[in-house]
Formats: C-alpha cells, structure tokens, sequence
C-alpha cells in the first residue's frame, strides 16, 4: 500500500467485487428513493400525518428479521449465496414495481403497503445475512474489513443522493414513480451478478447438516463475551436509535413544517455523515470494541443536541454528526463480528446479527412513533440519545470486565490502557 486513497479503497482492487459494487450503488439509490417516499406517502398521503403509520410500516419491514432468523441463518451457510442473493434481488425488484403500478394508478391504500412492507422485509430478511457473507467469497479475509466498510460507505453514499432525487420525484410527478424507479434498479444488481466470475470466488467451508441449525449459532455466541456485547449493543442501536424514519419524518412535518423535498434534504444531510463514518471505518485496518464505545456516546450526545436545535439548518447539522456515529457503530460492529466468527459459523452469526439491530426495529419504531405522537418529534430524539448512551455503557462494562480497562490521568490528561490479550 502506498498511500492512504489506496488503503481506504483497497479491496476494489479485485474485479468480482468492483463489478458487485457498482451494481449495489445503483440499486442503493433506487431503495432509499423508496424508504423516502413510502415514509411520505403514508404520512402525507394515505394518514393525517400519523407518525405512528410510519412507525408501524417500519415494524412490518424488519419483523421478518426476528421471526424467520432460524431459515435465514442456515440459508446464508448452506446455499450457494450468489444464486439465493439473485432470487431475493428479483423479488424485492417486483415488489416495488406491484407498489409503484398501485401508486401510480392511485389505487394505493395503507393497507396496500403494510402487506408490500411485509413481503419485502421477508425477502430482505434472506438477503441481509448472504449479501453480508459473501462479501468474503469476493474478497478473501485480508480485505473483508475494508470491503465491509466501502459496502456501508456505498449504501450512505445512496443515502446522501437518493433522498433528495425522491423529493423531486415527488414533488414533480408523484411518489409512484419513485417505486418504478426503484423496481428498475434491481436490473443493475442482478446484471452484476450474473457478470462475476465464479472461478474466481474464494471458497468457503460449509458447516455439516448435524451443525447447521440456529441453536449452534446462539451456543457458538453464548460462549463469547465480546460478541454478547456487541449484539446487545446492536440491539439497542437498532430498536431505539436508528429510527430514523420517524425522527425525521415527525421533524420535518410538525417541527419544522417542511415539504418532500425539505424531508429528503435532511435525510441526505444524515446521508454525508454516515459516507464520512463508513470511510474512517475503512481506512482502519481493523474494527475496535473502545472505538465502537466512543461512537455509541457520541451518538447519544448528538441526538440530545438534535433535540435541542432550535432551526431546521441547526437540525440538519446535527444530523451529519449522527450519521457519522451511528456508521461508526454499526459498520465496525459488523466487521469486529465477521473477522472474529470462524467462516463455518458466519452465516448463522451474521443472520442473529441482523435480527438483532434490524429486528429490533418492530420493537422500537411503533414505540418512537408513540412518543412522536403524544409528547412531540422532539421527546422521540431522546429515544434515541438514550439508545447511544445505553449502548455505550453496555461496551463500557464488557471492556471493564473483560479486558480489564484502566482510566488515568496522566500529564492532566486523560488515558485508557486494556488488555488485548483477554478475551
């Protein structure tokens, strides 16, 4: 390596995972064009800008995560990934393309996208731990950090541009559209699929029928502390911190009394934070739990200011700093978790790892939508804050206990040594 711009973009030096990237970025784009206009279509559209519609939408997305763990888990270990990551991108294509002709149509009811919420959080639910593993079948060990964090970088880098393309959309010709657009995205991630070279693919054991079921996953976790931290640390991001749909939303709608473009510009200003995140992740050579503590405190603190600003422009601000933390959080969780899960086991691990921060959603996100709607947007941020700082702690105790964490002062300042040897 000879200098930074190549470490950080190190891992798209192979062919398979420039081709699977280029395809997800398109993809990416069309997905959040859909999160941002089904969030408006239900909360402008088909209720009287209920937050609690989009919390539940939220809830009926990421259900499938919980109750389907068992089969997505062994899914991820058993299946050739590439050919199951083709099904699932096909239907979660025609899934927003049945959406879009609804909208379009205008024979779009909220009932209609509670249903579609459903189906495609059960196929995301299949997606979310192969795409997460196969990653390493495109890049080998060596770079599975790296291309970790370029994948989360990619997807934030969807984020920054895809909210604001939504609210012209909408504002232009309707939020149907924004499902079409989306629908024709999947072309470019199943076209990228079909152009890798399989040859080239690094193999991966594959666990035995007898070792293959979800009980084997919870015990290979259950006899790590470090992971026990982690995941709960995750669930607490994922069920009370990363609702960012009902924050915003509520935000930008009763706070703030914005429009469609307005509610995707905040998104997208959460958006530079969270690329800014995911690129310091990937310049590390590898993820640290002291690291992922400071992020989750600094998440907290960040969401505590949000719910103090007093303008829009101070709110949008505040929101770059939380994509930056909350990407610290999440992106080097995942990597920590895949680079110290013997490969037999990642399918499983990294399918307990979604259920984890993406089903605790069904949990959080009807709660933070109640809070939006009986005391204020405002009070929801403090969900939020309490999510980060909760998180911290958890990470805090693990370092304390088990790696034998020590805080002094020295030269007037503050220092932390730990032992790297513990487990």
């Amino acid at each position: 390596m000879s200098g930074p711009g190549r470490g950080v973009f190190r891992a798209l030096g192979g062919r398979n995972f420039r081709i699977w990237s280029a395809g997800s970025l398109i993809s990416n784009l069309g997905a959040w064009m859909q999160r941002i206009a089904q969030d408006w279509l239900v909360l402008t559209q088909l209720t009287h800008h209920d937050p609690r519609a989009v919390g539940l939408v939220t809830a009926l997305q990421f259900a499938p995560q919980l109750v389907l763990v068992a089969w997505t888990g062994w899914a991820a270990d058993h299946l050739d990934r590439r050919k199951l990551l083709f099904v699932t991108q096909a239907v979660m294509g025609a899934l927003a393309l049945g959406l879009g002709l609804l909208t379009v149509t205008g024979l779009v009811r909220a009932w209609h996208v509670y249903g579609f919420a459903l189906l495609l959080g059960c196929a995301a639910a299949f997606d979310s731990p192969a795409r997460q593993t196969f990653v390493a079948e495109m890049v080998g060990e060596a770079d599975l950090s790296n291309a970790i964090a370029l994948n989360s970088t990619s997807f934030n880098a969807s984020r920054l541009i895809g909210p604001a393309i939504a609210g012209l959309v909408i504002a232009a010709v309707g939020a149907g559209w924004a499902f079409l657009i989306n629908a024709a995205s999947f072309v470019a991630v199943l076209a990228s699929l079909v152009l890798l070279r399989t040859g080239t693919l690094h193999p991966r054991s594959r666990p035995s029928r007898a070792q293959g079921g979800l009980t084997d996953g919870l015990r290979y976790i259950r006899g790590r502390p470090d992971l026990i931290a982690l995941l709960v640390m995750l669930f607490l991001f994922g069920s009370l911190g990363l609702n960012y749909a009902v924050f915003i939303s509520s935000m930008s709608v009763s706070v703030f009394h914005l429009g469609a473009q307005g509610f995707g510009l905040l998104t997208s200003a959460m958006a530079v934070g969270s690329v800014s995140g995911a690129l310091l992740v990937a310049r590390r050579e590898r993820p640290s739990v002291p690291v992922i503590v400071v992020g989750a405190a600094l998440f907290g603190l960040a969401y505590t200011l949000a719910a103090l600003s007093p303008g829009y422009l101070t709110f949008g601000a505040i929101l770059v700093v939380i994509g930056a933390t909350s990407q610290t959080v999440t992106t080097s969780t995942t990597s920590l978790v895949q680079l110290t899960t013997e490969p037999a086991m990642r399918g499983r691990v990294m399918a307990i790892l979604m259920t984890v921060a993406l089903g605790g959603l069904p949990l959080g996100a009807p709660f933070a939508g109640w809070v939006a709607h009986v005391f204020g947007a405002r009070a929801a941020l403090l969900v939020g804050a309490a999510a980060g700082l909760l998180a911290a702690a958890v990470g805090l105790r693990y370092l304390i206990r088990h790696r034998g964490l020590r805080v002094q002062v020295v030269s007037r300042r503050l220092r932390w040594s730990f032992d790297d040897t513990a487990s």
